[in-house]
């Protein structure tokens, strides 16, 4: 009889998929959502990998063609964002339509800055995720998005890049744990 071959995660896969359980059990209804917090996670999950891990990158980047948040004004982007936007997250959701406008927001205002070198896409659901976890729901159902809902995922980020956040509620509406 042939032994099962080993197949080892892939390194990121790893530290992402660690950070997010040592995230996960020290996440408090206290625990605030920050710049910093956002650092630490991607730090968590890369650090082993990568130098420039929880840095903000210093190098411009585009996917598609699509160009995110000029390195050069990335102090004072995520500056802004703290402020106008995760610092006036509450500690408690009073309706579930709500948290679902805000994890739209967050989320997309951060895949639209992309902060970082690598790994922007999976610190933004994980931070997603937790936001979810923060008020005792199940994790985002990301797997639902399918390779046919990609594109409309990304339509939904460059919507939000006019503040437009309507198609990214629908979205994160549709993943949402039941």
């Amino acid at each position: 009889m042939k032994q099962p071959t080993f197949c080892p995660l892939h390194p990121e896969f790893e530290g992402f998929l660690k950070t997010e359980i040592i995230f996960t059990e020290n996440l408090t209804d206290r625990t605030k959502f920050n710049i910093s917090y956002i650092r630490s996670i991607h730090n968590s999950a890369l650090s082993h990998l990568y130098s420039f891990a929880g840095k903000l990158r210093d190098v411009n980047i585009s996917k598609g063609g699509f160009p995110f948040a000029s390195a050069l004004f990335l102090p004072e982007t995520m500056n802004s964002f703290d402020k106008e936007i995760l610092s006036k997250l509450p500690n408690k959701y009073n309706s579930k339509i709500n948290l679902i406008r805000d994890i739209a927001l967050v989320h997309g205002e951060l895949l639209l800055i992309h902060p970082f070198r690598e790994g922007n896409g999976r610190t933004a659901r994980m931070l997603a995720n937790l936001m979810c976890r923060k008020q005792n729901y199940d994790s985002l159902r990301f797997e639902l998005l399918t390779e046919e809902m990609f594109l409309t995922y990304v339509e939904a980020v460059q919507k939000c890049a006019r503040k437009d956040y309507d198609k990214m509620t629908e979205l994160i509406k549709f993943i949402f744990p039941d």
